[in-house]
């Protein structure tokens, strides 16, 4: 008897269990539903999932959906860039989600659309406002740098202001390899100078070809798109941002002083054969850093940035003025290298009218007008000129030669007397009156000049430019857009500019050695004038 009992317990647990679980599954029941934003537009592809379980369903492209649930059950809907919701589920039930903008980052704008930013990640790069915060960039193609996978940034110069080199990828085409930027939705040429970067809110590098394709051959070297911050529904808000720094020379290169210049050109002598030059090697100590000389330690850089941002439901305004300034590391002491930028911005939106309640149709129009003004002024230097830049000439120059000779002393009336015989030959001083130095004077140094006197400005540059103005007004349904644009720039250059910058100039002559070809050095006159050497030498001219 005891064998059979098992058995009838047994067979009880299966019974018990059979009936729980047909229990449960009569108690499940279908929930159906419809999903739609703030407007009342369906959303489609919404997740619904019911809580606790794994059954779940998603939307159609009307926004409804259909879920088997059990009693009393709690639904949780969640869709990219918009706020999760949690409900009981009822039959027949509408819900209404909101867009979330702290989830803003999960999706990229893609031309005139968005993806997820998890799909396209290797074809899209993101820079938002608090990178470039942190950076504190002078153009806005130098806040790339670093930020961007797979964009190269490359300086072009020293210079202060230059413009950097952008590449996406790489080298795309052999002509033109710059990216095609977008600013605000609209295509930029001629270069960003305009753009202050406290101005962006994002940038978005679109570097393959299924991302930019909506912009057709212009993308093939990539596009890049920028957004400008906007007003929000808020009191207004006044903010100044100010940075004053200093930037210097990171290293010299290691040069001899003008004892061990002088020993070095005695050995040259002795190797020749013939007799040395120099002396007594020692009795000249350690001369002149030419490195020194032309190098502007400390020089200042300087940002004032104001902006004013707000607005209501019917009005967002953000308006911004900004002023740069950087001196340059080479010929800045000199006014010769420097760069100013003034640049003012206004981004206003208007709601005109919002009828997103009443209808799903032509039921919002607004108005955005966005208006930027930019003046950049830079002067610069020849960086790789035919006869010598300041710093190639630093590097070549004789340490035992100064810049400027001292009045009254020998090496004053030697170079007068050397150069009396040039009927055409104007003495030049610098700022405290002192005689500039002549290489060739002293020694023949061929083509090397003295690199103080190159310091001088071979062109001027003053920009006064009216660059973006954008007015826009379009439905929030789409069916109807108009997009106005208009822009203006003024360019000032040549003579025009070296009389808006107040620069006079006069011409001389002074004498090389024949030997040499033709050359010319620039010599630095005094505070308001530059004055230019030019020499052609001819057979007659004596060699130095």
């Amino acid at each position: 008897m005891r064998n059979l009992v098992i058995p009838v317990r047994n067979l009880a647990v299966f019974v018990v269990l059979l009936l729980a679980g047909v229990s449960a599954a009569i108690a499940q029941t279908s929930i159906s539903g419809t999903v739609k934003d703030l407007q009342g537009e369906p959303l489609i592809g919404v997740s619904v999932v019911e809580k606790g379980h794994q059954n779940g369903a998603t939307t159609d492209i009307d926004g409804n959906f259909v879920i088997r649930v059990a009693e009393n059950a709690t639904l949780q809907f969640s869709y990219v860039g918009y706020k999760p919701v949690e409900l009981p589920a009822v039959n027949g039930m509408t819900v209404t989600m909101d867009e979330d903008n702290n989830l803003l980052s999960e999706v990229v704008v893609v031309g005139y659309g968005v993806q997820k930013k998890s799909v396209v990640t290797a074809a899209i790069s993101k820079v938002s406002g608090s990178d470039l915060e942190s950076t504190a960039p002078l153009r806005m193609d130098n806040a790339l740098k670093g930020l961007a996978s797979g964009v190269t940034v490359t300086s072009s110069s020293g210079q202060p202001g230059a413009a950097a080199r952008v590449r996406v990828r790489g080298i795309g085409t052999i002509n033109n390899s710059d990216p095609l930027y977008i600013v605000d939705g609209m295509p930029i040429e001629g270069g960003l100078d305009y753009l202050n970067p406290n101005d962006i809110a994002s940038i978005e590098v679109l570097k393959d070809a299924a991302s930019g394709a909506v912009y057709g051959a212009r993308a093939a070297n990539g596009v890049i798109l920028v957004t400008t911050r906007q007003g929000s529904d808020q009191k207004p808000r006044l903010s100044y941002d100010f940075s004053y720094g200093w930037q210097s020379k990171a290293k010299k290169r290691d040069m001899l002083n003008a004892s061990q210049y002088a020993m070095m050109m005695n050995e040259g002598a002795v190797n020749a054969g013939i007799a040395p030059t120099f002396a007594d090697p020692a009795s000249y100590g350690v001369g002149t850093d030419w490195q020194d000389e032309v190098f502007n330690d400390n020089a200042p850089v300087m940002n004032h940035q104001f902006s004013l941002t707000g607005g209501s439901e019917r009005v967002n305004y953000f308006m911004s003025l900004g002023y740069y300034t950087q001196e340059g590391i080479v010929g800045g002491n000199f006014d010769r290298s420097n760069y100013q930028r003034l640049t003012m911005r206004s981004n206003l939106g208007i709601t005109v009218f919002d009828s997103s309640k009443e209808r799903t149709w032509l039921n919002k129009f607004t108005v955005n007008t966005n208006l930027s003004y930019a003046r950049i002024k830079s002067r610069g230097i020849e960086v790789n000129s035919t006869w010598g830049s300041p710093l190639g000439s630093a590097l070549s120059m004789s340490p035992i030669l100064t810049p400027y000779l001292e009045k009254g002393s020998a090496e004053e009336a030697h170079q007068l007397s050397y150069l009396a015989g040039q009927a055409d030959y104007v003495p030049m001083y610098g700022p405290d009156g002192r005689l500039v130095m002549v290489p060739t004077a002293f020694g023949n140094y061929q083509e090397m000049s003295n690199p103080i006197a190159n310091l001088s400005l071979p062109g001027e540059k003053a920009t006064a430019t009216s660059s973006l103005v954008t007015s826009s007004a379009s439905f929030r349904s789409g069916t109807i857009s108009n997009t106005v644009s208009a822009t203006a720039p003024t360019s000032l250059s040549g003579a025009t500019t070296a009389t808006i910058q107040n620069i006079t100039s006069a011409t001389a002559r002074a004498r090389l050695s024949p030997v040499c070809g033709p050359a010319r050095t620039k010599v630095w006159c005094g505070s308001s004038k530059m004055c230019s050497a030019t020499t052609r030498p001819s057979a007659s001219t004596p060699s130095a």
